[in-house]
């Protein structure tokens, strides 16, 4: 699957997702709520497209190149995600426990997701 067609339904997966919440919950969430749980989808959103994009960059390079991408990529990644949700937290005022619910909870899906399609491509 392409970068693009994988960041089409990484953006469909968000949008719908998140316009579930709002419709079942929006009355009863404050906006720093909202704009929380909005900040840890984007970013977990981010997050699987870059380890995506990783990925399929390295995999017809080499076995030392592969995973140079991937596991540097990870601590990367991680360490990027980590400076976002601290100045979420501490520039944004945001509150913690909704962003960090809505990062691990869309990090958990798009992690599943994102094997799942990588299973079919390298078993193929």
């Amino acid at each position: 699957m392409s970068l693009g067609r994988y960041a089409l339904i990484v953006a469909a997966m968000l949008g719908a997702s998140l316009g579930a919440l709002v419709l079942l919950f929006g009355a009863r969430m404050d906006p720093d709520t909202r704009n929380a749980a909005l900040v840890g989808a984007l970013l977990a959103g981010a997050n699987t497209l870059l380890a995506y994009f990783l990925v399929v960059w390295s995999q017809p390079r080499s076995t030392n190149t592969f995973l140079a991408a991937v596991l540097g990529g990870m601590v990367g990644r991680m360490g990027l995600l980590l400076a976002a949700v601290v100045a979420a937290v501490l520039v944004l005022g945001l509150p913690k426990v909704p962003l960090a619910i809505s990062l691990l909870s869309y990090f958990v899906v798009f992690l599943a997701f994102e094997l799942t399609l990588l299973h079919r491509r390298t078993s193929r």
